[in-house]
């Protein structure tokens, strides 16, 4: 920037033609906006000085504060001057511009105004505007109209296919994701590397292991650049569908390793509970010269919390302070519930109360759940109340402190908090389960019997129960804290979502078939003791990723050792 600045000052102390003059500016403006080493504050006292910006001048800055670290809507505010001034006109980069910024911020109002510029404009048919706008519909999670306008795309490009195959991934569309990449490649379009980091991202979210295999083998057969970003997204999606053996290959085989690539080990290592692995995966890291960031330490810190190492946790706090990473809320929210898996909740409970950022609700819901865990009414119903505050429209707290009375047996406050959900209209989140099977992913719904093998599934069901009673086991029905008979309490278990996803698995699948189920919440006491009793009836490997982490069933036991 010195540099530059000093042919700025030349600039404008040499006598030279307006034009060579407005020239140079211009492009100091685009240096400024876009380099890395440039200055967009400088930028922007540079073109406020500018009677008359050239429409390069006016892109160079929308462009540079969409690309600033700290992304906000002064693109879009930029973009309304331009065009109120009316000159000069926008073209299709700065379209294609304001709709990067508009998605980066989620920014879905002011997007659909500049889509409606566009077609105002005639810009609807540039292919770099088309992108743009599939771009900015899937970054804002409306995928509806994202598909709608890549529909419309006569001539669809890498990118666009690309683009949309993203969009569904993001949202774990992972069966549209994997079918519109089987259209991409009928149309004869060669993807890359880019596209296949958003197809693995897709199995990752999911958890379709077989598509995922599949899906790497395609790569190594297509010879694609397997680059850092790619190896990085193999780490992450065989960690998330279970293999983490497959996962520590991959990583192992990578030449180079990032922040990204090591962070994805560690995190991959503690939501299988492999504490000592994912520890010593950060010795390796920091022996290796690779600094830590934020995520690092969310996986070392909820290593030490699946694994109930309390010390080793408070310890690792300290270090991460020390290498100058100022917490996020996902950190405190880490620390919160390492206290609390080892029940000591009154040490989290003040840890929370002497935060330097308001507790957002996921850590007051943290304490929560570990007040209804270890039985803890007087501060539950404290942190209940601060959490209502905060989302009195989550059906998640509600339930919470419905189930903390029940299990003290507070049958009229329980009903009390029911009736309070059911005036509001709020409605819990049901448990859904889903297991892959054929390269299709399959979803249950607790008490859902919408599927079209639904008889076989209760078949199967009837079985499991018959074995499970065959070796002793009670259910624990103290786990549907709802006011019903223990006859009722035992059908409603029956019914959750991972019994009929594991069910369907026995039913489709023969050993020593793999059954592997994702959850939308975290697995129930009782579901956790029947499947370590299927693991072991049916001789089968059972592996379920929950909302928490996940649980690796063989012969009649878990890899969680029943902490989880």
């Amino acid at each position: 920037m010195r540099v530059l600045r000093q042919i700025h000052a030349r600039l404008l102390t040499q006598s030279m033609p307006i034009a060579s003059i407005s020239f140079g500016l211009c492009k100091i403006i685009g240096f400024c906006a876009l380099s890395p080493h440039g200055d967009i504050d400088y930028a922007r006292r540079l073109f406020s000085q500018i009677r008359s910006p050239n429409i390069f001048c006016w892109n160079s800055m929308i462009r540079g504060y969409s690309q600033s670290q700290t992304p906000s809507k002064e693109p879009v505010i930029l973009f309304r001057k331009m065009v109120k001034r009316g000159y000069p006109n926008p073209n299709t980069y700065t379209m294609a511009f304001v709709l990067k910024a508009c998605s980066i911020v989620s920014a879905m109002e002011e997007g659909q105004q500049v889509h409606a510029s566009v077609l105002k404009s005639g810009f609807g048919s540039s292919p770099f505007v088309e992108t743009a706008l599939v771009n900015f519909y899937a970054k804002c999670e409306a995928i509806v109209h994202a598909r709608k306008v890549f529909d419309e795309i006569t001539d669809k490009n890498l990118v666009a296919w690309s683009t949309m195959i993203s969009g569904y991934a993001k949202i774990g569309l992972v069966n549209e994701a994997l079918s519109l990449f089987r259209d991409m490649q009928k149309a004869g379009v060669v993807p890359d590397e880019v596209t296949m980091v958003s197809v693995i991202s897709a199995c990752a979210a999911s958890g379709a292991l077989d598509t995922g295999r599949w899906v790497h083998a395609y790569i190594k057969k297509q010879l694609i650049e397997t680059d850092l970003e790619l190896s990085t997204a193999l780490v992450n999606m065989y960690a998330k569908c279970g293999w983490i053996e497959r996962a520590k290959e991959v990583f192992d085989a990578m030449p180079v390793k990032d922040t990204k690539a090591w962070s994805s080990m560690i995190v991959g290592l503690a939501i299988h509970g492999l504490a000592e692995d994912a520890l010593e995966e950060f010795s390796r890291m920091e022996k290796a010269k690779v600094e830590p960031n934020h995520v690092t330490f969310i996986g070392v810190l909820s290593a030490c919390a699946h694994s109930g190492l309390v010390s080793e946790g408070r310890r690792h706090w300290s270090s991460m302070l020390e290498f100058g990473i100022i917490p996020s809320m996902e950190l405190y929210g880490c620390m919160v519930d390492l206290l609390c898996r080892a029940s000591l909740v009154e040490d989290a409970y003040s840890f929370v109360q002497t935060m330097p950022i308001p507790p957002n609700p996921v850590i007051w819901r943290t304490v929560l759940v570990g007040c209804k865990r270890n039985k803890i009414l007087d501060i539950g119903e404290i942190v209940a109340q601060r959490v209502l505050e905060l989302e009195p429209h989550n059906a998640e707290n509600y339930t919470l402190l419905s189930n903390l009375y029940a299990s003290h047996s507070k049958w009229e406050m329980m009903s009390q908090v029911r009736k309070e959900m059911k005036d509001r209209g709020i409605k819990a989140v049901p448990g859904c389960s889903s297991i892959e099977l054929d390269g299709l992913v399959h979803e249950f719904v607790m008490g859902d019997w919408s599927h079209p093998e639904a008889n076989e599934i209760r078949d199967i069901l009837r079985d499991i129960s018959k074995r499970v009673h065959g070796v002793g086991h009670e259910p624990g029905i103290s786990d549907v804290l709802h006011n019903m008979v223990d006859e009722e309490k035992e059908n409603s278990l029956c019914e959750h979502s991972e019994r009929l996803a594991i069910a369907y698995g026995l039913l489709k699948t023969k050993e020593p078939t793999v059954i592997r189920i994702v959850k939308n919440l975290r697995v129930c006491g009782d579901c956790h003791e029947v499947t370590k009793i299927i693991s072991a009836v049916y001789r089968r490997e059972i592996i379920v990723r929950d909302r928490v982490r996940f649980h690796k069933f063989v012969d009649g036991s878990c890899s969680c050792r029943d902490f989880w």
